[in-house]
């Protein structure tokens, strides 16, 4: 049985796997929504990046999970892939979601040369968070006005240092057995340090015909995806 470790992207909770978890609990497996320290149910906390590293690494292990499948989303896949390094031969697969993806001494925003001064300023003018999009951003990306208004009305403001810290790496990240699932609405090639991961032998690239939340918009692809990356090649219910 394989445990899957699932942590969405910037502004989101363990809620916005809610359309995934039960298609992968149905397949036989184990499968473990997290919010991070500062989102949702757990707004207040104070979180920088490592923190968010250690909530991931705290879940594995305070549950004594192993066969372990790691899933980041978006900005998540920047503290799970330095989680997927600290938990050993617990790790089966690190899936990273049409994510970021950590390299040692670098940041969230360092990965935006356009748009980090953008972030930066959000952060400093609303007390060092970063305002979640509006519903007009969601546009072109797959998701039906029902989705978007779910996605708009659940999100909270993302802690700002989780975004600005460096990441910490202690081997090269191609190391790991990785699968990159890119979202072709939110762009047709994997960024330049992806494409780079992905020349890796341990590295393989799947491609979803959707936008950049596809546990919303697809989530029952994504879970089937998700299985076959665990090598479970049975149908999803």
């Amino acid at each position: 049985m394989t445990e899957f470790v699932l942590v969405a992207g910037t502004w989101l909770g363990s809620w916005a796997w809610d359309e995934v978890v039960p298609e992968l609990r149905a397949a036989g497996h184990g499968a473990h929504a997290l919010t991070l320290s500062g989102l949702a149910e757990k707004q207040g906390l104070p979180a920088g990046q490592r923190t968010h590293v250690r909530d991931i690494v705290d879940a594995v292990e305070r549950n004594d999970l192993r066969d372990v499948v790691l899933v980041g989303h978006s900005y998540a896949g920047i503290p799970t892939g330095q989680a997927a390094e600290l938990i050993g031969d617990r790790l089966t697969r690190v899936v990273f979601v049409d994510s970021n993806v950590p390299a040692d001494g670098e940041s969230f925003v360092s990965d935006w040369p356009d748009g980090r001064a953008m972030v930066e300023a959000a952060i400093a003018g609303t007390g060092g968070f970063w305002p979640p999009l509006a519903a007009a951003d969601y546009a072109g990306q797959g998701l039906s006005d029902e989705q978007i208004t779910r996605i708009v009305t659940a999100s909270t403001p993302h802690p700002g240092a989780t975004l600005t810290e460096p990441a910490t790496l202690t081997r090269p990240l191609g190391e790991l057995p990785a699968t990159y699932i890119k979202c072709l609405l939110d762009g047709a090639e994997p960024s330049p340090r992806v494409a780079a991961l992905l020349t890796s032998d341990h590295w393989r690239l799947v491609e979803l015909d959707t936008g950049h939340w596809p546990m919303f918009s697809q989530p029952h692809e994504l879970a089937r995806i998700l299985l076959t990356e665990a090598g479970d090649s049975s149908p999803t219910p």
